[in-house]
């Protein structure tokens, strides 16, 4: 019985990433090259016994997708960022710098990332107004009734599908891919734009690795070694994005509930690698629109993501820390996280100088 829930639990996380694979694929990034990243997430955790996995994460998709100008772009501020964060794992500074740039702004840079995915789902769902309020109205019913991520994107992305494929004679229009389906070798650019990039892939990073890595092992009720996630992670966003695929980061996952919570990680990834190797991904992007993902990826930003951290941005109670969370928050909705944190040490900076 055992295996069958580490089984099951693997299964629901593969599908918990399929719909973002395809919001990866709507960025430009290609899906075979991704597998590679499964395969060092699944022999990393296999390694080290580090229960909580990496997959496809909407709120790196969606920051990499519309800071860059162009694929070159894109996959730079993903290469160049790991690459930034391989050292910080290794010598054990992610806490350090988490402690450094304190909790509110912290929370304020994730509340702000939380605004970026609403307005990138609405943006979506303005695209195809019949598919996109099906995916709204199914995913805020569906998780409000369930507070379920899993069951809200397979319904919601299931419904918004089944209205496209009947309102299309084909499914020859749905989400197509702009990369190249294979692994080749992909030319890096470094300027301005990628530098601020991978700053902010970094800012963002180094909060989910901890909000989420720490989830995982409350879960699983095991410590989690945020450091040795963080190398994980990296080494696997430098592979996949040198060979044009997608970043992957950590996410919260049902395997960390499952009885085995290592192997049922390594499973899910494994399982992933395959599907990505088969070229299975593409062909599931024919039948299913973009615009179907915009309803959980409003829930995530607008419900799971913003509230929370919001709160958590403004929980001091002090004036002075509000005011670094809030300007933190809005900076990083309106540009980035890297720009955002950037605003809450300047703004943290003059109240400590002048004071509130």
């Amino acid at each position: 019985m055992d295996i069958i829930k580490d089984i099951l639990a693997a299964l629901s996380v593969v599908l918990n990433g399929l719909p973002q694979g395809l919001l990866a694929m709507t960025f430009g990034f290609a899906s075979i090259p991704t597998a590679l990243a499964f395969v060092v997430g699944a022999g990393g955790n296999a390694i080290m016994g580090s229960v909580p996995v990496i997959s496809y994460q909407a709120e790196t998709i969606t920051l990499a997708g519309t800071m860059g100008k162009n694929m070159r772009e894109r996959l730079s501020m993903v290469f160049f960022g790991a690459l930034i964060m391989v050292p910080i794992g290794l010598f054990g500074l992610l806490e350090k710098i988490i402690d450094w740039i304190g909790p509110v702004i912290t929370s304020g840079m994730m509340a702000g990332v939380g605004i970026m995915l609403s307005k990138v789902a609405w943006d979506m769902a303005k695209n195809d107004k019949m598919v996109g309020i099906t995916s709204f109205a199914s995913a805020l019913i569906v998780y409000m009734a369930t507070k379920d991520l899993v069951y809200t994107i397979t319904i919601s992305v299931i419904l918004s599908s089944i209205v496209y494929n009947f309102l299309t004679k084909n499914g020859d229009e749905g989400i197509q891919t702009v990369s190249e389906e294979k692994i080749t070798r992909r030319k890096l650019v470094i300027n301005p734009m990628v530098i601020r990039g991978a700053l902010a892939m970094v800012c963002l990073n180094i909060g989910a690795n901890i909000a989420f890595g720490k989830i995982n092992g409350d879960i699983a009720k095991t410590d989690v070694n945020v450091d040795v996630l963080t190398v994980i992670s990296s080494l696997a966003d430098m592979v996949s994005s040198f060979f044009g695929g997608a970043p992957v980061e950590v996410v919260i996952s049902a395997t960390a509930s499952a009885p085995h919570p290592v192997w049922s990680g390594v499973l899910m990834m494994s399982l992933m690698a395959i599907i990505l190797f088969a070229g299975l991904l593409p062909k599931i992007g024919k039948y299913v629109p973009s615009s179907s993902i915009a309803g959980f990826l409003f829930v995530l930003g607008a419900i799971v993501t913003f509230p929370g951290n919001a709160a958590s941005a403004f929980s001091t109670g002090e004036p002075a820390s509000g005011l670094i969370g809030g300007i933190t928050m809005v900076v990083t909705a309106i540009t980035d996280p890297f720009l955002g944190m950037l605003a809450g040490l300047i703004i943290q900076f003059l109240i400590g100088l002048f004071g509130f």
